[in-house]
């Protein structure tokens, strides 16, 4: 709540779109009550934002990239406005450059994860990186993306919790795989990293499993392949249930993968 109200303070483009009665339910708004209340001020100036029309938002973030160039050589910017001035260039005139205040900005290093929980918004912005979800029907998009936008639904099913999210930096279960454990049944994800020369068993899970070769190259065999297999950089293989699978790296550099499966708590 006190980032927001730091944001309805400082950004007086958004305060003018989220409108002037829902700018009072935030800025009075108890630190403590995060509970029903704080959520439906919230839910409310989101929804006033993101419904706002083009021609309104287009001329808002005019006006935020103006103050802000004119604010340049007497203070240093905040990593939300560097990232607003940023999307601004990528998505000229987009709702999404502005709703970007409204969301936890969030930098993942090599070997850190994230889980989103349902109908949590996010936006991937740079970099590279493996992405697992449930089987959905519903996937609704509002702002960067020149895709249809259903802003209404977006907003009616979100949950405005207000958190920041968790960083996984995951287990070590054998030598070389790392395990990413969401708090939830339907997956997990194990990356491995193995040096030229080295090799690791996966022993037999209950569940099937799929392994994305990101980086390198090496060989894959597994119980039932009546041979050994390439597996090299963007390959992708399905590994039925209850299966051993031998992988070793080959080539030069690393040998790096996933592999997504059920959760193994589904199945204690």
């Amino acid at each position: 709540v006190q980032e927001l109200k730091d944001v309805l303070r400082t950004v007086p483009e958004v305060r003018m779109l989220v409108g002037k009665e829902d700018v009072v339910k935030l800025m009075t708004a108890k630190e403590h009550d995060g509970g029903i209340g704080v959520r439906s001020y919230l839910q409310s100036a989101f929804t006033k934002l993101m419904a706002t029309s083009k021609e309104a938002v287009a001329e808002a973030i005019s006006k935020l990239r103006s103050r802000l160039n004119g604010e340049i050589k007497i203070r240093t910017f905040t990593e939300k406005e560097q990232l607003v001035l940023s999307l601004e260039q990528q998505y000229p005139g987009d709702v999404g450059v502005l709703s970007a205040f409204f969301f936890n900005y969030v930098k993942l290093r090599p070997g850190e994860a994230l889980y989103i929980g349902a109908n949590e918004p996010h936006a991937y912005l740079s970099g590279e990186c493996v992405e697992c979800m449930a089987t959905s029907d519903n996937v609704i998009r509002a702002g960067l993306t020149p895709k249809y936008k259903d802003v209404q639904t977006l907003c009616s099913m979100l949950t405005y919790k207000q958190m920041f999210p968790e960083i996984l930096q995951g287990v070590l279960v054998q030598p070389y795989v790392i395990r990413y454990t969401p708090p939830f049944d339907e997956f997990e994800v194990d990356r491995y990293l193995l040096p030229q020369g080295e090799s690791v068993t996966m022993l037999p899970v209950p569940g099937p499993s799929i392994f994305l070769v990101m980086t390198g190259e090496g060989e894959i065999q597994a119980d039932g392949m009546p041979d050994e297999g390439v597996a090299k950089e963007g390959d992708v293989f399905f590994v039925p249930a209850r299966t051993e699978v031998k992988l070793h790296a080959s080539g030069p550099g690393c040998l790096q993968l996933y592999r997504a499966g059920v959760n193994s708590r589904f199945f204690c």
